[in-house]
């Protein structure tokens, strides 16, 4: 039984680096017999022909090419370089479409062409019509005839104007009066007659008093703190490095002997510490004994997180129970803490046991005494002194 070879066919444009469009494109077309498989590595002959209007139109061109197929039966040709037989590809006027492309494979490498393909020619190939679009005349409109536009100002704009705006360099200010026509005062900057006249009151800046007086805070960011200062609701004991910000303690003790838990004994992981820390640990605690059993009666944490201070008018609300490193330094600070605080009207540091809001286990939680800084667990049931702060 007679083979019948098969072909499948791909065209592209040949790119290039040229200004005007290539004469010329690629063509490949997959070669197989007919068990479909591909012949590869085989010397193959083509002719192609152009055919124009129809599949049975008259070709225009007609060339040959001989190649072999790779691996994958793949044959690639340029078509536009093959050995022409009639025609002249360079003069085909590619709007006078369409066209067709013919191709006849001898598998054998001869001119016996035994396989016949025709298939049109589409978007692709016609780039090569750009060649006959190289001029195009132009109708510009030089008038503008839009009622809008000539009622405009910009209608009034002429030639010389344009030519001006692009050659001028001076820096040209405008006059008191040319301002004025404009509808601008012209002027020193307005004064409190001025002020006043726009119906507002002019004055002085408002001081700090008045300030407080209407509930906000006086305190500049700028202010550098030291330890031992009166300040933000109590007195500063820890500063950072800027000065800015730090820790301050009440001026006197929230309690001389209240417990630390809220009635029952249980786990609230409360076991933060350090600069800041005793403020999550205060959370912690207020929070975990909700869970885990709260009989309404206060406690170390709750004491220091519902104390509110106001001072200058401010009210500063957001205390919490220490950390044992925040302890520490109050410890450690307490003379300088001690004057100030009793010279403010509040008490010195007792030679007793102060909680910190460390927890170490469900039933105990560690506190410090501030006679020699001695730093002891105790049931959370013991009655202890305890010291509020907060930061700033």
């Amino acid at each position: 039984m007679k083979k019948l070879l098969l072909i499948q066919s791909i065209f592209f444009i040949a790119l290039t680096s040229y200004a005007q469009s290539p004469e010329k494109f690629s063509y490949q077309a997959v070669i197989r017999n007919a068990d479909g498989k591909v012949l590869n590595q085989q010397n193959v002959a083509m002719q192609i022909s152009i055919i124009q209007n129809s599949v049975n139109g008259g070709a225009v061109y007609s060339e040959t090419h001989r190649s072999n197929t790779n691996a994958n039966g793949l044959l690639s040709i340029i078509i536009g370089e093959g050995e022409v037989v009639s025609g002249d590809f360079s003069g085909i006027d590619w709007s006078e479409g369409p066209y067709f492309i013919k191709s006849e494979t001898d598998p054998q490498g001869g001119s016996n062409y035994t396989i016949v393909s025709t298939s049109q020619l589409l978007s692709v190939p016609y780039a090569l019509h750009a060649n006959t679009a190289d001029e195009l005349t132009f109708n510009v409109v030089t008038e503008e005839s839009d009622p809008i536009f000539q009622s405009s100002l910009a209608s009034g704009i002429t030639e010389a104007d344009t030519a001006f705006w692009n050659t001028h360099t001076e820096d040209t200010k405008l006059t008191s009066d040319e301002i004025a026509e404009f509808g601008f005062v012209t002027g020193p900057h307005t004064d409190s007659t001025d002020i006043a006249n726009y119906g507002y009151v002019a004055g002085p800046q408002l001081d700090s008093t008045a300030i407080a007086n209407m509930g906000f805070a006086t305190t500049a960011t700028d202010n550098i703190y030291e330890v031992g200062d009166l300040a933000q609701g109590g007195v500063v004991f820890w500063v950072d490095a800027t000065g800015r910000h730090g820790l301050v303690c009440a001026i006197s003790d929230q309690s001389a002997g209240i417990r630390w838990h809220a009635g029952t004994k249980g786990s609230t992981q409360a076991k933060g510490d350090g600069i800041y820390a005793g403020k999550s640990n205060t959370a912690i605690a207020i929070s975990s004994h909700v869970a885990i059993g709260d009989d309404g009666e206060t406690y170390a944490a709750r004491i220091c997180n519902e104390l509110v201070v106001t001072e200058n008018g401010v009210d500063y609300g957001d205390w919490y129970l220490p950390s044992m490193v925040e302890l520490g330094i109050m410890y450690n600070n307490k003379e300088l803490i001690n004057s100030s605080a009793v010279s403010a009207g509040g008490n010195a540091f007792a030679s007793d046991f102060y909680w910190s809001s460390n927890e170490i286990n469900a039933n105990n939680a560690e506190a410090m005494q501030f006679n020699a800084g001695v730093q002891l667990g105790f049931g959370k049931q013991v009655p202890r002194n305890v010291r509020a702060i907060r930061s700033f």
